[in-house]
């Protein structure tokens, strides 16, 4: 499987990805609604962060398989979610997608990476941003990505997450914003030094497992629910 097939491919030099990368951060602070802006800005930004993540998968077991197949989360391959056992992780995905209208073809294709293999782990990274979401049982809103982000960048390195943190933050009501510091933004920091790679996780092998047992196994901390506190 090619990333890049079908594809446009954009090769950048240094002052060009500076460039897009700039361009991209002041469009996403615009209009967070940009996924090709914060997709853009994640490549141009992250590369180091990404050939981390690269060598860290390979040191797997789990991360070396999903570099050799290559599996993609798109509606083909993830259909199957949809059938199983209500205790399962592949339910309670199709449960999070379904109720939000979320389709896994919606994900922007990676363009600014210089090679097949960082390429993928770009792709891969995008595309199970949304098992991430399950797994922590973290909401979509502005306070849910914001902390999703630390957690990500906990565990990615990659500064885009960070500067989304930042930019979500800015943006929130000043109720949004008191809850996220007092109540969500500690979670994540243990969350995310808590947790096992989420990166080498081959989370389409354990769709048919019970979803606390999975969480138990990796060290998933859940996030808190502001409606109890």
């Amino acid at each position: 499987m090619h990333i890049f097939e079908g594809q446009a491919r954009v090769p950048l030099k240094g002052w060009q990805q500076a460039a897009v990368a700039v361009g991209s951060a002041l469009g996403a602070l615009m209009n967070p609604a940009r996924a090709d802006l914060i997709a853009a800005l994640g490549e141009t930004t992250g590369k180091l962060a990404f050939q981390n993540l690269l060598d860290r998968m390979k040191r797997s077991h789990e991360g070396r398989m999903i570099l050799q197949e290559q599996p993609r989360v798109i509606s083909s391959a993830v259909g199957h979610a949809w059938d199983l056992p209500e205790n399962t992780f592949g339910a309670a995905y199709a449960k999070f997608m379904g109720s939000r209208n979320f389709s896994p073809d919606d994900r922007p294709p990676v363009r600014f990476m210089d090679t097949e293999e960082l390429a993928y782990v770009a792709t891969r990274a995008r595309e199970i941003h949304d098992f991430w979401h399950v797994l922590f049982n973290l909401p979509t809103n502005m306070i849910g990505e914001s902390a999703l982000k630390v957690v990500e960048f906990q565990q990615l390195y990659l500064p885009m997450c960070l500067l989304s943190t930042i930019g979500g933050s800015v943006r929130m009501k000043a109720k949004q914003r008191e809850n996220f510091f007092k109540y969500y933004f500690p979670w994540p920091i243990r969350a995310g030094m808590s947790c096992t790679d989420i990166m080498s996780i081959y989370y389409e092998n354990h769709f048919d497992e019970d979803l606390e047992l999975m969480r138990n196994r990796w060290g998933i901390l859940l996030a808190p629910d502001l409606k109890n506190l």
